[in-house]
């Protein structure tokens, strides 16, 4: 087996410098934001909601661009005079696939079948390559039963499904994901997070977007954590993240609530979203 040389550097696959973004009328979503991100890293975004996480992954997506600051990916700056060039475009999107948080505002065809062949057609695959491309990835996100079904006629985590089988058609590079676990039961969760190792695994590059702290550490290898100002409060090892209760409670992932237990006053730091219970002395 040959050996590596160590000093050969690994080029990011996205590099961001400086980046901010302001809605019409002035409102920043995102301050000043800089990060790079390794091929085969999985990168979590991490902040509470209206943090600028999702208005991040669509930078990144090329599906908006920002006020200011560059944007690089694979190299190349990703700019809207870039991708208006038609090569330029078809080999990006053919690189980054996208899966976004409302399963609705990405299927659009008149069967599950046609959205899963929807993008391998459009890379100009032969019928033949298609029709194979459509079985593997049923197969692969085990929806080959809903192949014939309208998504109009499917539920909400079943279309969790069929997006992401829609974006592994193409067989991107990178997949970047906005709350891939929200409003999932705890099956089909299981099941999603099992499959984004798998495809971890076989290579794939992922960046998510998400204030599920329960998850984290099984998607994740890297955390981008968000502070609600629209900056970066800090980048860390997801193995890390729970060791930094302070951090958490800064960002407003956590809250701590006071409880007197007897005659002692004490916090107790909990994740929104997360039902909790005390008992209590009474006053």
């Amino acid at each position: 087996m040959a050996s590596v040389d160590p000093s050969v550097a690994v080029l990011p696959l996205y590099r961001l410098t400086n980046v901010t973004f302001k809605y019409d009328g002035g409102q920043i979503a995102l301050n000043e934001i800089s990060f790079s991100v390794k091929p085969g890293e999985r990168v979590a975004l991490l902040g509470a909601n209206g943090c600028g996480k999702s208005t991040l992954l669509k930078i990144m997506g090329g599906l908006q661009y920002p006020a200011s600051g560059v944007v690089e990916a694979f190299g190349e700056p990703l700019t809207a005079e870039r991708l208006d060039k038609d090569q330029n475009a078809h080999l990006f999107r053919r690189r980054v696939g996208f899966v976004f948080q409302n399963s609705d505002a990405q299927l659009f065809s008149p069967t599950v079948a046609d959205e899963l062949a929807f993008g391998p057609v459009h890379m100009g695959l032969t019928a033949e390559e298609v029709e194979a491309r459509v079985k593997s990835v049923a197969e692969l996100t085990g929806i080959e039963h809903l192949i014939n079904r309208a998504p109009f006629q499917i539920s909400g985590g079943e279309k969790k499904r069929v997006a992401l089988a829609c974006t592994l058609a193409t067989n991107p590079d990178v997949i970047l994901m906005d709350e891939p676990t929200a409003a999932l039961d705890p099956r089909a969760q299981s099941w999603l997070l099992d499959l984004l190792n798998r495809l971890h695994e076989a290579g794939k590059t992922f960046i998510i977007a998400t204030h599920d702290l329960e998850t984290v550490a099984q998607i994740a290898d890297t955390v981008i954590v968000f502070r609600e100002d629209h900056t970066i409060a800090a980048v860390l090892p997801a193995g890390e993240l729970g060791n930094n209760m302070e951090l958490l409670v800064q960002v407003n992932l956590v809250h701590e609530h006071l409880h007197r237990h007897g005659s002692t006053l004490h916090t107790h730091p909990h994740g929104h979203g997360v039902e909790h219970t005390h008992e209590h002395d009474n006053l």
